[in-house]
């Protein structure tokens, strides 16, 4: 299994305290120390509208200044957003091959159907978005195989062109898609592309379900590009550290339920919905769960007692009530899918991962108010004692 990382730039600040330059260089900083510490690819989303949760709205920007800075590190999307609303699909093609030219071959494609804030800001047709994303997987590979290149389907229309430039992967660079629920992860096997999932403080077995529904999806693969990238990927909150207690000094456990109490707003996800998928229920993700309408309520007397420790520490903190890190620690600690832990706790988190065909971890390492001392200490462990320990060295 090899470890990537996956970045939110994540202010976690109102947008008038938002210093986008520092963000940058901090970024630019945390992608030198995972390349020089062997992590396997640095993933960039795209979101809009959310600034205190994520300013990354033009990820093959960030990607670019990534690869001027990088040696071998892996640049992917995950993803970047497919509705044709947002982005058509020739210039989805254009744009990520000039960051494969620019990277000298180390782009990875995943594409996402979005949801959520993306969808109100462009208009975007609920309705068509599976369809659309599923058509510019395959319009962006003939793109890319082509020396000229045509389509004509009931969705979209591009008249014989030639399109340049063409990536420097042969014959093109692997395509990925952003999953959210069991339908999703059929789709990307039926495909032919990798599956980018998450699994933040949900159950194991919710991600041993992910990839089972995927693999039902590549038995009846029908490849939308020239080969099939049939591997899973799933994101997931890392903190490291040599010790316990300074992980519980990081602050890193408090900003992973910040991470969470923020993400329902973002999506626009109903948080019974949400916390749903921490009680090990499916169908919390983004595309598929009901829209919020008008801000969301404070919490109630109830929720502040919710029986899960985790959730009802999450509404504490929503409602500005003071947290004990030590509390909160223990009940972040208590995921197999959250690695925040010292080495060894996190080591047999990863091996879980692993021992289910998770081929790459993406671990999002900045988030929250986590300072970006933290960061980078934490990526100094996890390049030190973990990479080399589960990608086939140990």
């Amino acid at each position: 299994m090899k470890i990537d990382v996956f970045s939110e730039l994540q202010p976690a600040r109102p947008t008038g305290e938002i210093d986008a330059a520092r963000l940058l260089h901090e970024t630019l900083e945390q992608a030198r120390a995972a390349d020089e510490g062997g992590f396997g690819c640095w993933w960039a989303v795209e979101h809009h509208s959310a600034p205190a949760f994520s300013i990354s709205s033009a990820p093959e920007m960030i990607l670019a200044a990534i690869a001027g800075r990088t040696e071998r590190i892996r640049l992917g999307t995950s993803g970047i957003l497919a509705p044709f609303a947002i982005h058509h699909p020739v210039r989805l093609a254009e744009r990520a091959a000039w960051l494969d030219v620019i990277s000298g071959g180390r782009l990875e494609l995943g594409l996402a159907r979005s949801g959520g804030a993306e969808w109100e800001t462009f208009g975007v047709d609920a309705e068509r978005t599976r369809a659309e994303l599923q058509e510019a997987m395959r319009m962006i590979a003939a793109i890319w195989t082509r020396d000229r290149f045509a389509w004509d389907s009931e969705l979209i229309r591009v008249p014989e062109r030639e399109i340049v430039p063409r990536p420097l992967q042969r014959p093109h660079p692997p395509l990925w898609q952003t999953v959210t629920g069991p339908e999703s992860c059929e789709i990307a096997g039926r495909l032919g592309v990798g599956m980018l999932g998450s699994a933040n403080f949900s159950p194991l077995a919710l991600t041993k379900g992910a990839i089972e529904a995927y693999e039902r999806g590549l038995a009846e693969c029908r490849p939308a590009g020239a080969f099939v990238n049939d591997a899973r990927a799933i994101f997931t909150i890392v903190h490291c550290r040599e010790t316990r207690e300074e992980v519980v000094a990081s602050g890193a456990a408090e900003a992973a339920l910040w991470f969470m109490n923020e993400a329902p707003n973002v999506f626009r996800v109903r948080r019974e919905n949400w916390v749903g998928l921490i009680r090990g229920i499916q169908g919390g993700g983004a595309a598929s769960s009901p829209m919020i309408d008008g801000p969301e309520a404070p919490p109630t007397e109830a929720e502040l007692d919710d029986p899960v420790p985790l959730i009802a520490l999450m509404n504490r903190q929503r409602a500005g009530l003071p947290l004990d890190p030590e509390e909160v620690y223990e009940a972040v600690a208590a995921y197999d899918t959250c690695l925040i832990g010292d080495v060894e706790s996190c080591l047999a988190k990863l091996r879980a991962f692993d021992a289910l065909g998770v081929d790459r971890l993406m671990c999002l390492m900045q988030f929250g108010g986590l300072a970006h001392a933290e960061v980078m200490e934490s990526l100094r462990v996890v390049g030190k004692h973990l990479v080399p320990r589960v990608d086939g060295a140990d």
